[in-house]
């Protein structure tokens, strides 16, 4: 009698038990899938768009920077943006081209002031450069390019490394802004000249 009466005791905890972790875990599961979906519209009001096309700058075998087209999420503020592009580029290519920045890089700030865009990376960003004008140039211009090309509206880039200002990698200078130099990029071959006589 006492066997039977202990085993129903040990049955009236489990069950029980057994219930609160079920309808724990439907909550925990429910609330991850709402975090993961994204929000929709409200019915009958058109928002933005969820993804927008942009262009990056990676490298080929030869030194030469390559444009990359990618989709990206939509954001609307500009400081936003100018990071989730540098971040995206930070990820490195899609296809065959080659990553110009290293890969223990990142991104501590950045900033946007009328035409002028000032980036604040870490100094992994120098001391994990390869060797060599060829790789500072591409690295820097892939970033001054990417953001230049993507937002019109900013002109120079300012490129610092821990907050310093008048940083200096080991062939290039970056105390002063930057212009985008699209000369890295392949220039088309040059066609012989027709009807020459």
């Amino acid at each position: 009698m006492a066997i039977q009466h202990k085993q129903r005791i040990g049955a009236d905890v489990i069950v029980p038990f057994i219930l609160i972790a079920l309808v724990f875990g439907g909550l925990f599961w429910q609330k991850y899938q709402e975090a993961r979906q994204l929000p929709d519209a409200p019915p009958g009001k058109q928002g933005p768009a969820v993804t927008k096309k942009v262009t990056l700058f990676f490298g080929d075998d030869e030194s030469h920077l390559i444009r990359e087209a990618r989709e990206v999420e939509a954001c609307e503020d500009r400081t936003t943006c100018l990071r989730s592009l540098l971040e995206e580029l930070f990820v490195g290519p899609v296809g065959e081209l080659t990553a110009v920045i290293p890969e223990w890089a990142t991104i501590n700030s950045v900033k946007i002031e009328d035409n002028l865009a000032t980036v604040d990376l870490s100094k992994d960003f120098a001391e994990s450069l390869e060797p060599g004008s060829s790789a500072e140039m591409m690295a820097v211009y892939a970033i001054v390019n990417t953001i230049c090309n993507n937002m019109p509206e900013i002109q120079r880039v300012k490129i610092t490394l821990d907050g310093n200002q008048t940083s200096q990698l080991r062939h290039l200078d970056l105390s002063e802004p930057l212009e985008p130099d699209y000369s890295l990029e392949p220039q088309p071959a040059a066609t012989p000249q027709q009807g020459k006589k």
